[in-house]
C-alpha cells in the first residue's frame, strides 16, 4: 500500500510504501539537479538545516558526519529534562551524486538505509529504502518515516539557496 502526504505548500507529494515485511521505500521529486541534492544529504551545515522536521520541536545537539565508505554518523537530540537520544552508524556506499547507504546501528533493529538519487530532465528522482532485519523491527520502526514529508519539504526550501 502507497500513502501519499505533504505538509502544505509543498510542491510534490511523498509516497510511502511498506514494499515488503522487511522495508519500507519513501519516494519524491525535488526541482534540483541531483549534485545538489546529495550535496545536502552529505554537507553536515547543509544537512543539520533540513533533517529535524521543525513542528516535532526536537533540538539538533549535534551531528557529525564523515560521508566515505566506512566514515561514520552521529545526530545526538536533545529530549529535555538532561536526556539525550543518539543515532549512529557507518556509510556502506558513497557514490556521489547517485547513491548513499549507511547502517543505523543504535539499537538491533537498526535498518540499512539506502538513498539514490536519480536526475531526469533537471529533477531528483529520489528514493530512500530501509530494510530492517525481522518484520518485528520494521513494525516497532515505521513510525520513523512519518516525519519525512515535513524533512523533505524542509529540503526543498533549502535547495533553492543552494544554487
Amino acid at each position: 500500500m502507497v500513502e501519499e502526504s505533504e505538509p502544505a505548500g509543498a510542491k510534490h507529494p511523498t509516497s510511502v510504501e511498506r514494499k515488503s515485511d522487511r522495508e519500507v521505500v519513501v519516494r519524491r521529486i525535488f526541482d534540483a539537479p541531483a549534485r545538489l541534492v546529495f550535496e545536502a544529504w552529505t554537507r553536515p551545515e547543509l544537512f543539520r538545516q533540513w533533517w529535524v522536521p521543525k513542528s516535532i520541536g526536537l533540538v539538533l545537539l549535534s551531528l557529525e558526519q564523515d560521508v566515505r565508505v566506512g566514515g561514520g554518523y552521529r545526530l545526538v537530540f536533545d529530549l529535555g529534562d538532561s536526556k539525550t537520544m543518539a543515532f549512529f552508524g557507518k556509510y556502506t556506499e558513497v557514490t556521489p551524486p547517485s547513491r548513499l547507504a549507511w547502517t543505523n546501528e543504535e539499537s538491533d533493529d537498526g535498518a540499512v538505509t539506502t538513498v539514490t538519487f536519480e536526475e531526469k530532465d533537471g529533477r531528483t528522482h529520489l528514493t530512500f529504502s530501509e530494510l530492517y532485519p525481522t518484520k518485528e523491527a520494521l513494525d516497532r520502526n515505521i513510525g520513523s518515516t512519518e516525519g519525512l514529508p515535513e524533512q523533505f519539504a524542509q529540503l526543498e526550501a533549502l535547495l533553492p539557496t543552494l544554487v
